[in-house]
């Protein structure tokens, strides 16, 4: 079984990476040769054209429409499938407008974000210290607690059905040492 999902084929999704077109959905409709496909971007105003395999970007949806299918039809599919609103849920999307306001930002913007960070630093800080200080004087940060602490919760939890068996066991075991002691004093 192939990890690898995202295929060059008849209704894939793609970003386009290059050119005029470059951040923009596109469909795959025909696989022309090892190096080139038919792309249609009907909602995004990418027009039918051929275009290089290595300049797109694969995504993990893919529509379904024929093979080599007018542009009516790629339109209607992509516009059923929503896929706009699929793709701006995903990761991508979130880190390519991360990106985006990034690369826009002005000197004060950056300033901003700067002290922004510096007062975050600090809070965390603040809060790791406490932390730390708590974790010393239990004598915790070397991993065995100082006498008269409280101790770490096992590792193991112990199931219900284990701890009564234990109960039995124990609560069996003095009366036979009880037995044979009486019997020896006899």
């Amino acid at each position: 079984m192939s990890s690898f999902t995202r295929f060059v084929e008849t209704g894939r999704v793609a970003k386009c990476a290059v050119g005029k077109y470059k951040g923009r959905l596109v469909a795959i409709v025909n696989v022309i040769d090892q190096n080139r496909v038919l792309i249609d971007g009907p909602t995004s105003g990418v027009p039918r054209q051929q275009y290089a395999v290595n300049h797109l970007h694969l995504t993990k949806f893919r529509v379904r429409f024929p093979h080599t299918a007018r542009t009516r039809l790629v339109r209607d599919a992509l516009e059923k499938f929503d896929i706009r609103k699929k793709f701006e849920e995903t990761r991508w999307y979130e880190r390519s407008v991360a990106k985006a306001k990034r690369f826009s930002m002005n000197d004060f913007d950056r300033f901003k974000l700067r002290l922004a960070r510096r007062e975050r630093n600090a809070i965390v800080s603040a809060q790791y210290k406490k932390m730390k200080k708590v974790v010393v004087s239990n004598g915790m940060l070397f991993g065995k607690p100082r006498k008269g602490t409280k101790p770490l919760p096992s590792k193991r939890e112990k199931k219900p059905e284990d701890a009564a068996k234990k109960k039995k066991k124990k609560a069996k075991a003095p009366k036979k040492e009880a037995g044979k002691k009486v019997a020896a004093k006899k």
